[in-house]
């Protein structure tokens, strides 16, 4: 039986069967911690649905527009210390929620970016993006925000590195991702 409901990916459908249930109940019934759990759900699924598609459309100009030798030289395994200047900048000049940086690392990796360079991004999209840094600064001063971005940009950098070492060596498909 686990093997027929594993082959016919029946188990995420009935996760999503039984959270519905779980909301629709909560609705009925007035479970405050349903109620909320819906709220939250139909928040963040509005901000996807408003945000991915746009996203897509970016990545898919990003792959015809931009030449893989492009990628490769600016920001690739030769680089150095530009495509790390290179990959912060770019990660700060991105707007949006964290998971619309996931497409972009993949097509940025996809058109031969390091893997070093791709960590980096990640990391620099996650806490030095231009947007960000102005509400940081407003609310918690200019000292503050400094002092935190000499802190963790270092990090992500030695992560990019230490990732890159660990990774080295091993056959990724692009195409294919998980192997099957």
């Amino acid at each position: 039986m686990k093997k027929t409901i594993q082959k016919l990916g029946l188990g995420e459908y009935l996760l999503v069967v039984l959270f519905g249930l779980a909301l629709l109940i909560s609705r009925f019934t007035g479970w405050s911690f349903g109620l909320g759990a819906g709220k939250n759900f139909w928040a963040f699924f509005s901000e996807m649905i408003t945000f991915l598609p746009l996203m897509f459309v970016l990545i898919g100009l990003i792959d015809v527009w931009t030449p893989k030798e492009k990628i490769e030289r600016h920001i690739g395994a030769e680089s150095g210390l530009m495509g790390t200047i290179w990959i912060i900048l770019l990660a700060m000049l991105q707007a949006g929620p964290l998971y619309g940086a996931f497409p972009v690392a993949y097509i940025l990796w996809k058109k031969g970016c390091s893997i070093k360079n791709i960590f980096i991004y990640l990391g620099a999209f996650s806490t030095l993006k231009i947007p960000m840094l102005t509400f940081e600064i407003g609310f918690l001063g200019l000292k503050f925000s400094l002092l935190r971005t000499l802190f963790t940009l270092p990090v992500f950098i030695g992560i990019g590195y230490i990732m890159e070492a660990y990774l080295r060596g091993r056959n990724f498909e692009i195409n294919n991702p998980g192997g099957k």
